[in-house]
């Protein structure tokens, strides 16, 4: 049976004690590394938009992955960046593979950059999303802070945290929160806890490195890297992809218009084609 985003099984993997959920679906046979992807704050697997990851899945495999204690997986919630990315570092390898490819969008873009450059021979592409550095800058909307955190987010929350300004861009967003609702039994949303300890991680993320050269670590990630922001970015500002750019050496930053902080989820097919290009140059 050959499954999609919908259909896909929840698996569980021991991993040093802890049971994490992930989904694993697509075409194995295209010979490309498997694309990890890792989801924003308190982000479980049916966060995602099922056009762009089956989408990405004709090309690669995909796997969908809930970190220690998000959403189905097992474990205390961590509250160090450094130490999620170490945990999905466990997992990729307690799966066997050697390499893979690796998105990250918002909280998950964190890890990401995190893995890479903690664990650099496991990552072969960089895909960021609606991310920073750290030490970026940390401005925000103060409204951001009132809505992340509301127990059961829905759309009115996702429509300003994630979506352009303009009538095409709602429109957007309803036709995404159409698509992310499909699937029948949807993973289960984080606890309260995980809130909390992501909130602190991330407090952990805005110290800079350094203070002469903040994004002086940046400048040691080789890895051909794809960097996406919304040229209005109100959770984690636009100029942090341009931190990014200029630092990361193998960089290219795509920035599109009337967008926020979910420019893939608000232009699935115009990121499909980006990305699939940059996957396979």
């Amino acid at each position: 049976m050959t499954h999609t985003h919908l259909t896909a099984p929840t698996q569980f993997l021991s991993v040093g004690g802890t049971r994490f959920a992930y989904r694993r679906w697509g075409n194995a046979a295209a010979g490309q590394p498997p694309l990890l992807m890792l989801q924003h704050f308190r982000g479980g697997m049916d966060h995602w938009d099922p056009l762009m990851t089956d989408g990405l899945a004709e090309g690669r495999e995909v796997i969908l992955f809930n970190g220690r204690g998000v959403a189905s997986s097992e474990g205390t919630p961590r509250t160090r960046i450094e130490d999620m990315a170490d945990d999905a570092a466990a997992f990729v390898r307690a799966l066997g593979l050697a390499q893979i490819d690796l998105l990250g969008f918002s909280l998950g873009g964190f890890q990401a950059l995190d893995l890479t450059w903690r664990h650099p021979t496991l990552v072969r592409k960089l895909m960021l999303l609606g991310t920073g550095p750290r030490g970026g800058n940390p401005e925000m909307a103060s409204r951001v802070l009132e809505t992340a955190v509301n127990p059961v987010p829905d759309f009115a929350d996702f429509l300003y945290l994630f979506f352009g300004n303009s009538q095409q861009a709602e429109q957007a967003a309803r036709d995404f929160w159409e698509r992310r609702h499909q699937r029948v039994d949807q993973d289960p949303p984080s606890s309260p806890e995980v809130a909390k300890a992501q909130i602190e991680a991330n407090m952990h993320y805005l110290p800079r490195v350094t203070e002469g050269d903040p994004f002086a670590y940046l400048r040691g990630i080789q890895q051909p890297t794809f960097i996406l922001n919304g040229v209005n970015d109100v959770m984690v500002a636009t100029i942090n992809s341009f931190y990014m750019t200029r630092n990361l050496p193998n960089a290219q930053l795509f920035v599109y218009p009337d967008a926020g902080h979910a420019a893939q989820f608000q232009c699935p097919q115009r990121f499909l084609r980006h990305v699939v290009q940059f996957l396979g140059e």
